[in-house]
Order: C-alpha cells, then structure tokens, then sequence
C-alpha cells in the first residue's frame, strides 16, 4: 500500500456521487476515509479502489454527533490528519404537495441534508485548526435545486439553499485557519435518485419530460480538481450539469 499524498472524508461513498468521488480521489493517491450508512457498500467501494489505494471503512450515521465525532476520530488515528471533507451525503422524500409532506418527511431530509454537513464541517475544523500543517478543505455537494426549485420538492430545495449559507459561512470563518470551502452544484448526474429522469418527471409547467443526464466520471474530476488546488486557491462555487437539463430558463 502506498503512502497516501493527502487524506480526505467523503460522506455517502457507498453509492452515486460518494462513491464516484471516493473512488477518484483513491486513484488520485489520496488515503480517504468512506463515510455511509451501509457498511457492505463502503466495503465495496473499498475493493473497487486502486490496488495500492489507502482506505478506511467507517459505517457512520451523520445525523448523530457522536457517530460523526468517531468517524473524524477514526481518521485522525489512522491517517494522522485531514486534509479534505467532502460533505455528499444526502437524501430525499418523494415529491409530494407541502400540504400533504409529513413532519417526519422534513426532518428527515433537514436532519441528513443540512444538520449532517453542519455537523461534519464542526469536527473538521476541530481537526484542521489543529494539525500541522495547519488548515483543509470542504467541499460542499449542493445542487441545481440550491438556486431553483423542482415541483413539489420543498425539503429538500430548502435544505440545498441553506447549503449555500453554510459553505459562505465555512468560507468566511476559516479563512483565520487556513480552512478553504467551495461547492459544487450538480444538475442530473446520472445516480440511482436520477434514474427516473429517464422515464420522465413533472416540470414547472406541468408538463411530464424527459431530461438527460451527465456522466458521473464528470462529476469525480471536478471535484478532484476543486480538491487539487493549493489553499490559497477556491473554487467557491462550481455548476456541473447536463447540458440540455431545463435549469437556464427553468420554469
């Protein structure tokens, strides 16, 4: 195994973008920490890495502050420091109309979405403030949804612009640290919650539309690349997204 360049904590690597990230960052020579409720699918990711890949398997529940703080807790003793956070981990309700949305529903996708980032990027700086050298990235998965929404999608459209407050928010409190955050807004990368595209989904008009769908090996490099760049360096904001998806123009 060889000794890993950098060391990252990717949330969700399981399955979709996590995964995808996780798996370009190990071929990048990172040693990553694969964060996910479902440990067989972290252990999978793992095998999929490079054969000289670094990797930790740390079955973690992000909504639950002791769950996380062993997950950063994990990596500190394995790798010795933290050099990148990518907060992906994320889920969603079926669209519903608001009247008809649960309670559960909400909280459930605020507490993973929102609550779950917050709560990572908290021991992050724990940790980045504190190693030597001093400082780190996060890197927050937004969304198209962080700036408009889809019919019927309050939850989690309210999650992805908060989103956005948090990664301003990390940006400006860490840059007395040496802590750098940016995020990338994804529109329709092709995952197992994008599937349905295919068959066609509601519009703002009312309308039932096909839509594309963006490879996700697009989605892995920008990351790496908002990754990659020295700390005195941040991509604030990145839009990777099909090109022919209703967003410009949307509604």
């Amino acid at each position: 195994m060889s000794t890993p360049t950098k060391i990252a904590i990717v949330t969700g690597a399981g399955s979709g973008i996590g995964k995808a990230v996780a798996l370009a960052l190990l071929r990048e020579g990172y040693g990553v920490a694969l964060s996910g409720r479902r440990e067989a699918l972290l252990e999978q990711t793992a095998a999929e890495g490079a054969p000289e890949s670094s990797s930790l398997v740390v079955q973690t529940d992000v909504t639950d502050p002791d769950s996380v703080a062993r997950l950063f807790k994990k990596t500190q003793d394995a790798f010795g420091r933290l050099d990148l956070l990518f907060n992906n981990a994320g889920i969603n309700v079926p669209g519903v109309p608001i009247d008809e949305l649960s309670i559960e529903q909400w909280r459930s996708v605020v507490d993973v979405n929102l609550t779950g980032a917050f709560l990572c990027t908290r021991q992050a700086f724990v940790l980045m403030k504190n190693q030597t050298p001093r400082g780190g990235r996060i890197i927050n998965n937004g969304s198209i949804s962080a700036y408009v929404p889809r019919p019927n999608s309050a939850p989690y459209t309210a999650t992805k612009h908060a989103i956005t407050g948090l990664t301003k928010s990390t940006s400006l409190d860490g840059r007395r640290h040496d802590i750098a955050c940016g995020q990338i807004d994804i529109g329709n990368a092709g995952t197992e919650m994008t599937v349905r595209m295919a068959k066609g989904v509601p519009q703002a008009n009312g309308e039932i539309a096909v839509e594309p769908l963006l490879d996700l090996d697009h989605v892995a490099r920008a990351v790496v690349y908002m990754a990659g760049l020295p700390l005195e360096a941040n991509v604030q904001f990145m839009t990777v997204m099909a090109t022919k998806m209703p967003f410009i123009g949307r509604g």
